[in-house]
């Protein structure tokens, strides 16, 4: 076997002959050329070390240069030569010592190697301070040496070259316990920082030693910001601070030992940057407490308020510091109230991504998308808007925040882990850069080699079918990913710009301030609403905190509904029902919009709440604006059918399905519909009056149709029986309300050789299992299925044959039912037979050359009786809905008395619904186009209030108030604005509508 596959074996990556050079008899003395083996079991272990460095061929390099600068340093002393024969590392007993520590200590060999392999800028060091390697040594207890960040100055009174060597031996100490995982990320991260307060602390004497004797010491706080403030530190990075002086007689005295301490700084260890200063570089170096308060509170930005949740005194008079961050935080703390507040840090946060450089972008793991500042900044915009009440969220930490953020129910639990995970790994491979050259880096290199490296260094290996780089890669790109989804959901969640505009007091929910911000929003009985927030808030458990967290919110928005006292209560017997589940509040707290979007349907909407109420689970809709559209016709009946088929043998179980799906479809629409005008709360697609109609006649469709199943599987009737069910009135027309029965009519098409009794009894058991398994008492809505505008009404057969209605209709019929058939269309059963009912409807309803001069007479006298014999007792015709001037009947009766004068000859009147008939008679040039215009204005608005209605009172109503709170919640149902003023516009689009109408009818 060759040389250089028996030294490849040790991870050396060259041929091996400059290995062999280094670890041979003129080296390190490690390696036997002849035996091709190391000289002993110690020179092995010592080997085996350098293999499991991040570079084998780096520690390799800097261990020969280290024990080569040992040997010279001692021979110098000796006054002997420093080389041996042939350039040979000298023998002596400095050398004999090094290679004798690492032999006989693995704990020096193991930090030692893991230093040299990872850095060359502390290999260095090591070699400019050959002593210093001793610093790694094992303590005479077994113990390693002490790495936390402390300094240890040799001289009493320190200089600057001793507070450099003395800070580089701590720093060696630190990168040692770290690279040998005797430590996690958050000690190496405190003991950094307490090394740079240690350094500051010693900078800050020397700076004051160095003052003129004349020159009294100067009361002043060198207070730490950013990274180094919050116990965070990593290797290379500027250390930020603030310069605090006690009074204006401080001042000359305290910018000297500011300046000074800044240089101090810059040549002992790093840069310190002091431009989080007020007015930051062009603002003085050093101003008073006074002057710093009065700039806070009159001049400060947002981002300004964010830096100081990390301030803390690290140096100087550190009384005064404490005096300085306690004097600010009443401002830290009501920063967030700001309207503004919530959008500067996330406008803050997309220049940081902006400004880095295009090509960088993917490779920054400190600015670029999915880094740490992605984690920093949504952790310190919920300590802004949380912190204000919550004192455990005050911390300067960014891991220490997050996991108050997570115990205190602001975070969810698996969230805050992926962050936290997220965190540590990002800051780790921070850490490795660093360490590699001692430079300030945040960027992952896109070299080979340099990958090789970086993987190495954080411990990755080669695994089966997978290297090191693909291992680190694959982790870096989820972490990421995963950062950066939290990111923008932590950052960008509605609520969290909700909760900040509630004042701080509000959001304290003692008794005695939460009585008092009822009193001030309205609450009407104050007593009953504090027994409610003490059910949903008491004791000590992560709901509780999580509800404390949303209800100031959540009162803000029930406090903008007519009645706030209603949507407290909706709320507290949906917790109730769902406070046990798991997914609810963390759905309220992290699904975007979903607790206001709640809130107001709680707070508007009986109708709804009664939906939700006995279906909880629906909640989950809100969270996503695609389950607020409508599902299409297709998918409904498939649905619905699928839902009846899951219990052939039971039919009161399939025809349960069936409803609790309805159920589910009527709260999607009533909720799309809600939230339609609610500005920001509306959904990317809101609904208007006409979609809700179609939508919920598609809803009844596919009803109607899985219902028809269970009837048609309990009552089959004779083989070869047909039977379709036709929708009437606002079925028919795609025009359903909330409130709406579904008009229809039973048609059958006797089996073939069947007794024509056997058929009809069929039939008539199947349409009355349907009305009744849809109408039967049950915690599900019921669906009301009138047949009264069938033949003869309710005197009439229920199901007639398609024969008996062609009979009827040719002999009996008057121009009232022709009139009823314009909406007539096939909604289920047997299409072949629905659509035989349509052409039979076709020829009574689009009679030929349209109506008799007497006919149209006595459509307007059933018309003129209508309005007198069917509006309710004490209704006001001028804001019935349905039945008044210039609602829908008026609307629907003038279109569809043009219709059956003119379809005959105008195809394109030929609609079932009624705007889009009135569209076909403007263009036939029936109809002029400023009427057209004034009574779609008026049929909308009546439409529109009608549902409204329904939907505030929870039960049906057609009449508009002219006062009171469902006045309100209707008009803020429908966008907005004073009460008074919606009834005169409406009072004026209906006479207007009116007015048309009348044309119309007399045209």
């Amino acid at each position: 076997m060759t040389r250089p596959s028996r030294l490849a074996r040790y991870g050396f990556a060259d041929n091996g002959l400059r290995v062999a050079d280094l670890l041979g008899p003129t080296g390190l003395r490690l390696w036997d050329p002849e035996a091709q083996a190391p000289v002993g079991p110690e020179a092995a272990e010592v080997l085996n070390s350098l293999s499991r460095a991040a570079d084998p061929n780096l520690a390799l390099r800097q261990l020969h240069r280290l024990v080569d600068a040992a040997g010279r340093a001692a021979a110098r002393g000796n006054g002997g030569p420093v080389t041996g024969p042939g350039g040979e590392i000298v023998t002596n007993d400095a050398t004999e010592a090094l290679i004798g520590a690492l032999a006989q200590d693995p704990g020096l060999r193991r930090r030692l190697v893991a230093v040299l392999g990872a850095s060359s800028a502390l290999g260095d060091h090591l070699v400019a301070n050959p002593a210093d390697w001793q610093v790694l040594a094992t303590g005479k207890t077994g113990l390693p040496p002490n790495a936390e960040g402390h300094l240890e100055v040799e001289s009493d009174e320190p200089s600057v070259p001793a507070l450099r060597r003395a800070y580089r031996v701590s720093l060696l100490r630190i990168a040692a316990a770290d690279l040998t995982g005797g430590r996690g990320l958050e000690p190496t991260m405190a003991a950094l920082s307490r090394l740079a307060d240690e350094t500051l602390a010693a900078a800050y004497a020397i700076a004051v030693a160095g003052l003129p004797a004349s020159t009294p010491e100067p009361s002043l706080a060198v207070v730490a910001m950013g990274k180094c403030g919050g116990n965070e530190l990593n290797y290379v990075s500027d250390v930020d601070v603030i310069f605090v002086a006690d009074s204006d007689e401080d001042l000359s005295a305290g910018t000297i030992v500011a300046a000074r301490l800044i240089e101090i700084c810059g040549m002992v260890a790093w840069p310190v940057d002091a431009s989080l200063r007020p007015e930051g570089s062009r603002g003085p170096l050093v101003r008073t407490l006074a002057s710093h308060e009065a700039y806070y509170r009159r001049w400060a930005r947002t981002w300004e308020f964010q830096a100081l949740l990390k301030a803390r005194p690290a140096a100087g008079d550190l009384a005064l510091g404490r005096r300085w961050i306690e004097d600010l935080a009443p401002l830290v703390w009501h920063a967030a109230e700001r309207p503004e507040a919530v959008p500067d840090v996330r406008d803050m946060r997309r220049k940081i991504i902006e400004n880095v450089p295009p090509g960088l972008v993917d490779r920054e793991i400190k600015r670029g998308p999915g880094g740490l500042r992605d984690i920093e900044f949504a952790v310190q915009l919920l300590q802004l808007v949380h912190g204000r009440i919550d004192e455990t969220l005050r911390g300067p930490g960014t891991i220490p925040a997050l996991r108050a953020l997570v115990a205190g129910g602001y975070v969810g639990r698996e969230d805050g882990e992926t962050l936290l995970r997220g965190y540590r790994f990002l800051r780790g491979v921070e850490h490795r850069l660093q360490l590699q050259q001692l430079r300030r880096t945040h960027t992952v290199p896109d070299d080979p080699d340099g990958l090789r490296w970086l993987a190495a260094a954080l411990g990755y290996t080669a695994l089966p079918g997978r290297d090191a780089v693909e291992a680190f890669r694959s982790d870096w790109v989820g972490h990421a990913a995963q950062v950066r989804r939290l990111h923008i959901k932590l950052l960008y969640q509605p609520l969290l710009e909700a909760v900040a505009r509630v004042p701080a007091e509000a959001l304290r929910m003692t008794p005695e301030s939460a009585g008092r911000r009822l009193e001030v929003l309205g609450f009407a009985d104050q007593a009953a609403a504090l027994r409610h927030l003490q059910a949903l808030t008491g004791g000590v458990t992560r709901t509780s905190a999580i509800q404390r967290t949303l209800l100031p919110m959540l009162l803000q928005e029930f406090a903008d509904a007519p009645e706030p006292d209603r949507g407290l209560l909706n709320y507290r017997h949906v917790s109730d029902k769902l406070g046990s589940t798991p997914w609810y509040l963390r759905l309220l707290r992290d699904g975007g919009p979903v607790a206001r979007r709640l809130a107001r349907v709680l707070s508007l909407s009986r109708y709804a709440t009664d939906l939700l109420t006995r279906d909880p689970e629906a909640l989950r809709l809100l969270a996503d604006d695609a389950e607020l559209l409508p599902r299409s016709r297709e998918s409904l009946l498939d649905g619905f059918r699928a839902a009846a088929e899951r219990y052939p043998e039971d039919p009161a179980k399939a025809i349960a399905a069936v409803r609790a799906r309805r159920r589910r479809e009527l709260f999607r629409l009533a909720c799309a519909d809600i939230l339609s005008k609610a500005g920001d709360l509306a959904p990317a697609e809101p609904l208007d009056v006409n979609a809700i109609g179609i939508a919920l006649s598609d809803v009844t469709d596919a009803t109607l149709n899985a219902a028809l199943t269970v009837a048609r599987r309990a009552h089959p009737g004779p083989e070869g029986l047909q039977f379709a069910i036709i929708g009437m009135g606002r079925l028919g027309g795609y025009e359903m309300s909330y409130p709406s029965d579904a008009d229809v009519l039973f048609v059958y098409e006797p089996a073939p050789g069947a007794p024509e009794n056997e058929s009809s009894a069929a039939s008539l058991a199947i349409a009355e299992q349907l009305r009744k398994s849809l109408t039967a008492p049950a915690p599900d809505p019921e669906l009301g299925i009138d047949a009264d505008l069938r033949p003869e009404g309710r005197q009439g057969p229920l199901v007639r044959s398609l024969a008996a209605y062609q009979q009827y209709y040719a002999r009996w019929s008057r121009v009232w039912e022709a009139q009823a058939l314009l909406r007539a269309r096939f909604v289920g059963g047997d299409a072949a037979l629905g659509r035989k009912f349509e052409e039979l409807a076709d020829k009574i309803r689009y009679p030929e050359g349209g109506l008799t001069r007497e006919q149209v007479v006595e459509i307007r006298r059933i018309k003129a009786r209508v309005e007198v014999e069917r509006l309710p007792r004490n209704a006001d015709p001028h804001t019935h809905t349905k039945l008044g001037r210039g609602g829908l009947s008026d609307v629907e009766w003038a279109i569809q008395l043009l219709q059956l004068r003119h379809a005959y000859a105008e195809a394109g009147l030929r609609k079932t619904r009624t705007l889009e008939a009135l569209d076909a008679a403007v263009g036939a040039k029936l109809v002029d186009k400023v009427d057209a215009a004034a009574m779609t204005a008026g049929w909308t608005l009546a439409a529109q209030v009608r549902n409204a209605l329904t939907l505030v009172r929870g039960r049906p109503t057609d009449q508009l108030p002219r006062h009171g709170v469902e006045l309100a919640g209707t008009v803020q149902l429908l966008g907005g604005g004073d009460p008074g003023e919606f009834v005169d516009r409406y009072l004026r689009l209906t006479r207007r509508s009116r007015a048309a109408m009348e044309r119309v009818l007399e045209s």
